[in-house]
């Protein structure tokens, strides 16, 4: 009995750090120290943002009625740090931003429910996609007119290194090789391969984006390699061919966007690994001796397959 009022506190931390975990899809308590760690060695502001969204997700979830078990294990409160965090990525004024983190962070919890229904309907994961629909619904209210994206700009004076660890960051809204590092490594604390795919993810997504005209600033700042990241890391209990397509889908999609000057945000990562995991599952039943590729509503590194996704500008 005397153990008991020692046991919730840790409980609720235990929640908090496994929804920052599940931003890289890895359902660890441990990862989300790292990730929260990366926030505080870039922008401690974000560190608020995060844990304010998480509180109100979560908080939301509870409200709703939504399974306690699911939200134990982070899957309704890293779409609400995720919105929190592009609220204070996108919005300057600190008071506005929280306000904003708080409404939005709620709303993707409430919304989770029913659009995961349609989507598992559909068989498809849910993903960082109730952070995204909250966060479009008023980011034409702040974010400025859509412009052409820049040229290419020289980038052998770039470390190769630096930029590959910040796209790493990005996928959690940080910035920085710093960031990079904590972050991969609190995936390797969890999964020593979904490292390795997180990190041949990017490497591959920024080298694409590069060789096709993207600007030194993105390189060096991260934005080119963090929907590769995530997309290897959702689908990598498919394999190295389904990440490897993965990655050249989300290329494709963030080219598109950035090319009409559009905040795409994690929607490449999405999309991408919405058509990798569905094109691996119907090619797979056609081989009677192949393996059957995991469903998008049973079993990734984290999420259960509802995996995650974190936003920037250029996102």
């Amino acid at each position: 009995m005397s153990a008991a009022p020692h046991e919730e506190p840790l409980d609720a931390l235990r929640t908090l750090l496994r929804s920052f975990g599940q931003i890289v899809l890895q359902r660890d308590a441990a990862t989300g120290a790292c990730v929260l760690a990366a926030w505080l060695v870039s922008d401690a502001r974000l560190a608020c943002a995060a844990l304010t969204g998480a509180i109100a997700a979560n908080v939301g979830a509870v409200l709703r009625g939504y399974a306690c078990a699911d939200t134990r294990d982070g899957l309704h409160g890293f779409n609400g740090a995720l919105a929190a965090l592009a609220a204070f990525t996108f919005i300057a004024d600190d008071a506005t931003a929280m306000a904003v983190a708080i409404l939005a962070a709620t709303a993707a919890a409430w919304l989770l429910g029913p659009w995961e229904r349609l989507l598992r309907s559909r068989g498809l994961g849910v993903y960082s996609s109730p952070c995204l629909l909250v966060t479009w619904a008023w980011l034409p209210l702040v974010h400025p007119a859509p412009t052409r994206a820049a040229g290419s700009e020289a980038i052998a004076w770039l470390d190769p290194l630096r930029g590959l660890l910040a796209g790493i960051a990005q996928t959690s809204f940080a910035c920085g090789a710093l960031a990079g590092a904590l972050i991969l490594g609190g995936i390797a604390l969890s999964s020593m391969r979904a490292a390795c795919f997180a990190l041949v993810g990017a490497a591959l997504a920024t080298s694409a984006q590069w060789l096709a005209g993207a600007g030194g600033a993105s390189f060096d700042a991260g934005l080119l390699g963090f929907n590769g990241a995530l997309v290897a890391l959702a689908v990598a209990d498919c394999g190295a061919l389904a990440a490897l397509a993965g990655v050249g889908v989300s290329v494709v999609l963030q080219q598109v966007a950035a090319f009409h000057g559009l905040p795409a945000l994690t929607a490449p990562f999405v999309v991408a690994t919405w058509t990798t995991r569905r094109l691996m599952r119907d090619t797979r039943r056609t081989r009677a001796n192949s393996p059957d590729c995991p469903p998008e509503d049973g079993a990734a590194p984290g999420h259960r397959e509802q995996a995650s996704r974190a936003v920037l500008p250029e996102r």
